[in-house]
């Protein structure tokens, strides 16, 4: 008789070793599964897609996103105060806002935290039009600067002033929204501060009002990060994995722009909001621009600068922005 199993192996066992054999390929096909499904995270802008994002474009055209194991989802504010909030509120993993908004949230209770500095050095300088006789900030005494409706912006001005040896009593702020090119274009207002020298700029030069731009942290304004990515201390720490390797998909996307600025911006103008559309010779201007501020050869993309929050931190409670108990340590983390 012929036997269909070894002398020295029982039908039984047999069938119980061909089962462990499938059951374990079943169980290592579904750890290969799990091990390659992206994490998936939503990043919101600051506002509509221009050239300081085009890093995050890149990254996700060029699969550097996926390279790294990341699903990130790209999304647009309504409102530029959305992106903050939501992230706070667990509607979104990440977002854009600014160094010093971060501490102001914080001094409401919000708890959101920079994981990431974009942009480390102003864009939001104090401007005035060329042809005006006015060259620094105490010469702004009996004259009227508009700004975009943050108390921020308020401060940033009597600061400047003061530090220059002007009294801000006697400089006229009035609010204008988001009217801040046509109130100096039509010389509604003597200055503005509010306005980016990455946008606003260079959009009144092209429309034929060249602009001086004083850099605010020349008269008593601390150096700070104008763009920093963002998350809720409670993402922080359910995705630190996730959010780390973000970091260096961003760090690598970055390269990729340093490296060749004109086709990151052709990648970014395939996403511009219709609604908004681009100049492309003013993007290629603002990132020409941008691209010195946001890398630095003594710290990679994304560093933060510990000295920097401790400097922003106590301008803003010597001008009663926030409260001085708030801590500055708990409004950044290193990732």
């Amino acid at each position: 008789m012929i036997r269909r199993t070894h002398p020295f192996f029982p039908r039984a066992l047999v069938i119980a070793l061909v089962l462990v054999f499938i059951t374990g390929c079943s169980m290592g096909n579904s750890k290969k599964d799990a091990a390659s499904k992206a994490d998936e995270l939503t990043l919101m802008l600051d506002w509509y897609p221009n050239a300081v994002h085009s890093f995050l474009y890149v990254a996700e055209e060029k699969g550097i996103f996926a390279k790294h194991n990341l699903k990130v989802k790209l999304e647009m504010p309504s409102d530029t105060n959305d992106a903050l909030k939501l992230a706070a509120a667990g509607k979104i993993d990440l977002a854009l806002s600014y160094q010093p908004q971060v501490l102001l949230a914080r001094a409401e209770g919000i708890s959101v935290k920079a994981i990431a500095s974009v942009v480390r050095h102003p864009l939001n300088h104090l401007m005035v039009l060329e042809n005006s006789g006015i060259t620094r900030p105490r010469e702004l005494e009996g004259k009227t600067v508009g700004f975009s409706s943050i108390p921020l912006y308020e401060a940033m001005v009597k600061t400047m002033v003061k530090a220059d040896g002007g009294d801000p009593g006697k400089v006229t702020l009035t609010d204008v929204g988001f009217s801040l090119i046509p109130a100096l274009a039509t010389k509604q207002t003597d200055a503005i501060m509010g306005g980016f020298v990455n946008h606003e700029k260079l959009l009144l030069e092209k429309e034929g009002h060249p602009v001086s731009a004083i850099d605010p942290t020349q008269y008593g304004v601390p150096d700070y990060s104008e763009l920093v990515l963002l998350a809720s201390d409670n993402t922080v720490t359910s995705k630190k994995d996730a959010l780390t390797r973000l970091l260096a998909a961003l760090q690598e996307a970055q390269k990729e722009v340093e490296s060749n600025p004109g086709a990151a911006l052709d990648i970014l103008l395939k996403h511009e909001d219709q609604s908004s559309p681009l100049d492309k010779e003013i993007e290629e201007k603002s990132l020409e621009l941008l691209l010195p501020l946001m890398t630095e050869k003594s710290a990679p993309f994304g560093a933060q600068d510990p000295a920097s929050w401790e400097a922003v931190h106590r301008w803003l409670s010597e001008n009663q922005l926030i409260p001085d108990s708030l801590q500055a340590k708990d409004a950044y983390t290193q990732l």
